[in-house]
């Protein structure tokens, strides 16, 4: 499954185009390295999805096509999550 749709149907991030854009943007990694929005993801891939001032790092556990609300919490596990200080990139 694309990285891209996997987020969105384990409700990681609410839209497929927001997870769309962070790939675009080198936000997101899939096993160490950057992913496109169509790379694709299977069971026991490392998930680190930076946005806002947060950094996720997941486990892919299960890629189903659909998963209820209640379900979307069994197809990945939380590894880490934390805050991202962002620089300040004001020069005096």
């Amino acid at each position: 499954m694309r990285v891209d749709k996997y987020l969105k149907v384990a409700r990681v991030l609410k839209r497929r185009s927001v997870s769309k854009e962070l790939a675009d943007q080198e936000r997101i990694f899939v096993n160490g390295r950057r992913a496109k929005p169509s790379t694709d993801v299977k069971e026991n891939d490392i998930i680190i999805v930076q946005f806002g001032n947060r950094e996720l790092t997941i486990k892919v556990l299960d890629t189903p096509k659909q998963a209820s609300k209640k379900d979307a919490n069994l197809v990945f596990e939380v590894i880490e999550e934390k805050r991202i200080l962002k620089e300040d990139t004001n020069v005096t």
